[in-house]
């Protein structure tokens, strides 16, 4: 059943998305591991779309917030705001507090703002003046972020690239694609007549059966094998973290359930290790975009090196 519903949700999605089954698998994968997913590309591709996408298959509650360089934490979290005629203060909640949000142009923020999301990312949940409130569950985070040559953006700091648990690309469209983008949106958008696939209950049901999941003991061997790898490697500065290490096999038994499976199979690991590590790893005298395309060299390296278990 829960094979079926991340079928369907990559079925919904491919209305919208073109050519690009791959990264939308990826993104309900990481819907399905209860994580949140960076994309980072060029203007034009389809970041945004993706997110208003997966919010309406999805039918909860949505917020877009556009990271600019003013923004400040208050504008995404919420303020207290003084009640004279009862002498008290009130919260008035942000946008952070909805199902799915899409933070868009993340990287246009500076590092401040940027600070704000941490603990959301991590937890679920926002502190403000002292107070933790939680945030509406399923909680899901699309995120998108420009190229670092482009101009007005700021370096995502480690600890927070640490908290997405999948950062991908969408690419160009190839030509078949694009061909039937310019012929079907001349009039209309594909958003308009896309209708919900799933509910929150749906969601929720389907991550606690992401913990069900087995992963055998070679498979996660291999993790492990794949994590040290990055941490031994010469070329690496910052290898893997141990959260990394729970992302990835999190991820794994996640994609299980989206191919309607209820084990693990190496192949997991290979296909899901560049996207759940390469952006969490510092390359050695390298940084920005470029170091990302290199922990990403590294690592496809790694794991032609590392022994695939039977």
């Amino acid at each position: 059943m829960n094979g079926d519903l991340g079928g369907r949700l990559v079925e919904n999605l491919g209305r919208v998305i073109l050519g690009k089954a791959e990264v939308l698998e990826q993104a309900v994968t990481t819907l399905f591991a209860g994580g949140h997913l960076l994309i980072e590309d060029v203007p034009g591709v389809g970041k945004t779309m993706l997110g208003r996408a997966l919010a309406r298959s999805l039918n909860l509650d949505f917020q877009r917030i556009q990271f600019t360089s003013d923004l400040l934490p208050a504008d995404i979290l919420g303020v207290s705001v003084f009640r004279p005629e009862n002498g008290d203060f009130e919260f008035k909640p942000g946008p952070v507090f909805a199902h799915i949000i899409l933070a868009d142009e993340l990287n246009r923020t500076p590092p401040r703002t940027q600070s704000c999301l941490l603990e959301a990312l991590e937890d679920g949940r926002v502190t403000i003046d002292g107070q933790t409130y939680q945030l509406p569950a399923p909680f899901f985070v699309l995120a998108t972020q420009n190229p670092m040559e482009f101009a007005g953006t700021y370096p995502l700091p480690e600890s927070e690239l640490d908290r997405f648990t999948l950062c991908v690309s969408i690419g160009y469209p190839d030509r078949e694609a694009e061909q039937r983008i310019l012929q079907d949106r001349r009039t209309a958008s594909p958003l308009e007549s896309l209708e919900p696939v799933a509910e929150a209950a749906e969601i929720l049901s389907v991550r606690e059966s992401v913990e069900q999941v087995r992963v055998d003991a070679s498979v996660l061997s291999y993790v492990l094998d794949v994590v040290e790898a990055t941490r031994r490697e010469p070329r690496v500065r910052l290898g893997a973290s141990p959260r990394a290490a729970l992302a990835l096999d999190r991820v794994i038994r996640a994609r299980a359930v989206v191919r309607g499976r209820d084990y693990c199979i190496p192949e997991d690991v290979k296909d899901m290790a560049v996207p759940v590590l390469a952006h969490r790893i510092v390359p050695a005298g390298v940084g920005g975009e470029t170091g990302r395309d290199e922990s990403a060299r590294i690592l496809a390296e790694l794991l032609e090196r590392i022994p695939v278990p039977a």
